[in-house]
């Protein structure tokens, strides 16, 4: 079983997209090997772009951050709340059907209230220069922990509600 047996491609996109429309994260969709399974670009800052384009960037802070927190909640079936290498909030949710673990939902992108970007930290991880960083990482929206709590409720309810809407045995 996978997502996609659960529901077309265009519902999990649709949860991407509401998680930047709602919250401002960069929504993702993620199979349980922790590959996105769409292409929505919905960045909520203009650090994660550059990170992203640059090859160590997306190995070693976004898809590194990712993978591990995948393998967490996996283990845990809990939502989890983390930060990448870069400083930045990263929020996973589960998602189980029938007992299979079938992948996660989650957002980043915001900084933690009062944080500001690990620019040195990029810099080294990814071979970028650090004074860019800085200048990109100055724009990068703070959040805070009743918005990252009410951001992991949204998706907890929105999962169920696919599940219940979508589930290929009813």
């Amino acid at each position: 079983m996978t997502l996609l047996d659960i529901c077309p491609l265009e519902t999990w996109e649709a949860l991407e997209t509401d998680l930047y429309e709602k919250f401002n994260l960069q929504g993702s969709v993620f199979n349980p090997e922790g590959t996105r399974i769409t292409t929505v670009k919905n960045f909520s800052n203009p650090l994660c772009p550059a990170i992203k384009s640059m090859e160590k960037g997306q190995t070693f802070i976004c898809s590194a951050a990712h993978m591990n927190m995948n393998a967490m909640v996996k283990k845990s079936r809990e939502p989890l709340v983390e930060e990448c290498d870069a400083g930045l909030t990263k929020l996973v949710v589960p998602v189980f059907y029938k007992d299979e673990f079938l992948g996660v939902v989650g957002g980043c992108g915001l900084l933690p209230e009062g944080e500001a970007v690990d620019s040195y930290a990029v810099s080294k991880i990814a071979d970028m220069d650090e004074a860019k960083i800085k200048r990109l990482g100055s724009d990068v929206p703070p959040v805070s922990p009743g918005t990252i709590a009410a951001a992991i409720d949204f998706i907890q309810e929105r999962i169920q509600q696919i599940l219940d809407s979508c589930d290929p045995e009813s």
